[in-house]
């Protein structure tokens, strides 16, 4: 997938030259598939060396339309893969720009590498005017209290070890975003001796820890007691066999699973040990579950403080014992409140929880009985969709038939998906939202989880909501550029309806008309064109659906042509009162 590679150019052996010669030399050598980038001025060395000098060579450089969009399709490729990507933002004005995206990533805890610049940090050396207003004293900054570790190195020497050391680090459990900044006269200066390249091969360092004995003996004595376990899965890996494990180790013990929407697929939402279906927020009878459990097992659970908070205040107060297996407390700082509220624990693990589990199961418990008695819930009414107008669940119904057998991945869902529309029976059939719950990453992480699964034979499918698309949607011409096949489904209800619904209940509790609560809301008068705007970027897409019988033939053609390697929009036109609000 070499698009830029004009043809019949030859590239010859080029000597190393160039204090960018020497990064761009280091970068081929660390397992780094792609960079994503907008093209800047303050890394034009480096763009040189990686285009001239490496040549041909990893990482391949994917030319984006904006910052946030090149951090988005990193997250989304580090989302399927477990594996960081590269991605270059210019300065301190393309940092700014990223800044969000950077957030998002963090907040998921994927890997990535973000390669920065900065004008001459010497002074004497600015030119006029553009130098001086992207130059900063502390770029890292704009980002350190959302990102894992930063540098900005003083010399190519001191730039080598800092790339290669930013690399392990973000690879290193708990993952999150690192970032080095080069400056400008660092990459042009030439080299005035070969420098020396740090041995990456040499890292083969664990990029997780286990758990203690005496951490899984404490584990192990604690579930061989509970009449009633419950397990709540969170952040854990795409990988098949510890998929496989989580299902034996639930097995075993007879313990209903809770996972949520926030997360991606990390158990078969149809297996009986999963009652019921997951949510963004706690469904009630999931509270129900954990009122009854005397033992809670959170496996890298997102805010268990708080999820414990919301099964009280639907009345099911839990009084079972706690273990959380999490290594995120490294990552918990003052600045950003992502860390969530004190777990009432009464064991903390602090290793990966995969690995937790391996050892639970290698230590050879029998099946154990317990006292559960799991009946499935009722589907919400709300699911049913009885009147006029395609309902998110008609979406669900008829993406679900359109897709069949064959491998999908669905890649984000819109804030309106019910948790009985998701069906997962493999890791990647799902792969949760975006870690900081804004807007406008969802097209670039679709993007990107296209560019991880090409050639899988799986193919990526993203439900967005307009207002994410609009906000994001020049994003899908990277992947029409590579020629990436994907299948974009906007649920368009022509609103910011999460808005409307916050605005309904201040009416409410201000006892004001709610009648113009749409007023600030509405994306109409103009109503945008989205399947134009997507056929201006390369992909192609039909007229807007409106009725629920013209749904399932248009998702089936839509399906039929992603899977024929084209990049296709379907915009469908949903309920806007058809809505779950993102916070409760």
């Amino acid at each position: 997938m070499r698009a830029e590679d004009p043809e019949g150019v030859e590239r010859g052996e080029i000597a190393m030259e160039w204090g960018s010669d020497a990064l761009a030399e280091l970068l081929s050598r660390l397992d780094l598939r792609y960079l994503a980038l907008v093209p800047g001025s303050s890394y034009r060395g480096l763009h040189d060396s990686l285009v001239n000098y490496a040549g041909n060579r990893d990482p391949q450089l994917l030319v984006c339309l904006h910052e946030e969009h090149a951090v988005a399709i990193t997250h989304g490729y580090a989302k399927v893969t477990g594996r960081p990507m590269g991605v270059a933002v210019h300065s301190n004005v393309g940092l700014m720009h990223a800044a969000m995206a950077v957030y998002n990533a963090y907040c998921d805890r994927v890997p990535m590498l973000i390669i920065g610049a900065t004008g001459p940090v010497d002074a004497a050396r600015r030119r006029p005017w553009i130098d001086w207003i992207h130059t900063a004293a502390d770029q890292g900054a704009l980002i350190r209290a959302y990102s894992k570790w930063d540098d900005q190195p003083a010399s190519v020497e001191a730039a080598l070890d800092s790339i290669a050391r930013a690399c392990s680090i973000t690879r290193q459990a708990p993952s999150a975003p690192v970032y080095v900044c080069l400056d400008v006269s660092l990459q042009e200066a030439p080299l005035t001796g070969k420098p020396a390249i740090p041995d990456v091969s040499r890292d083969r360092s664990p990029r997780s820890h286990g758990p203690d004995a005496a951490a899984v003996a404490a584990t192990a004595e604690l579930l061989r007691d509970a009449r009633r376990p419950l397990f709540l899965l969170g952040r854990l890996s795409r990988d098949e066999q510890d998929w496989d494990h989580r299902i034996a180790l639930a097995e075993r013990y007879g313990a209903p699973v809770i996972s949520d929407l926030k997360n991606g697929a990390v158990f078969p939402t149809g297996h009986p040990l999963h009652p019921v279906p997951p949510g963004i927020f706690l469904p009630k009878a999931s509270a129900e579950l954990i009122g009854a459990a005397d033992l809670i097992v959170s496996l890298d659970w997102v805010d268990l403080a708080g999820t414990l908070a919301a099964a009280k205040s639907l009345g099911h107060q839990t009084q079972a014992q706690v273990i959380s297996c999490t290594t995120d407390a490294a990552l918990h700082n003052g600045w950003s409140k992502d860390s969530f509220g004190r777990e009432p624990v009464d064991l903390t693990v602090p290793a990966d929880p995969d690995l937790l589990v391996r050892a639970l199961l290698a230590a050879g418990e029998p099946m154990k009985p317990n006292e559960w008695a799991l009946v499935p819930p009722a589907p919400e009414s709300a699911a049913a969709g009885e009147g006029p107008g395609i309902f998110m669940h008609d979406l669900g119904n008829a993406l679900r038939d359109a897709l069949g057998d064959e491998p999908a991945c669905l890649v984000r869902v819109p804030l309106g998906w019910g948790g009985s529309d998701l069906e997962a029976a493999h890791p990647l059939d799902f792969l949760g939202m975006d870690g900081g719950a804004g807007i406008g990453s969802g097209p670039g992480m679709a993007v990107g989880a296209a560019l991880a699964l090409e050639n899988t034979g799986r193919l990526p499918v993203a439900v967005l909501g307009d207002g994410d698309f609009l906000m994001g949607g020049t994003a899908v011409w990277t992947a029409a550029h590579y020629r990436l096949p994907l299948l974009v489904v906007v649920a368009n209800n022509a609103f910011f309806y999460n808005d409307v619904v916050h605005q309904e209940r201040v009416a409410a509790q201000r006892h004001r008309p709610a009648w113009n609560s749409w007023i600030g809301q509405a994306i109409t008068d103009p109503q945008p064109d989205l399947p134009a705007m997507a056929r201006s970027l390369g992909f192609q897409a039909a007229d807007q659906v409106r009725d629920r019988s013209a749904l399932p033939a248009a998702l089936a053609q839509a399906v039929a042509a992603a899977r024929s390697g084209q990049c296709v929009l379907l915009d469908v036109q949903v309920r806007p009162d058809n809505y779950l609000p993102i916070s409760g």
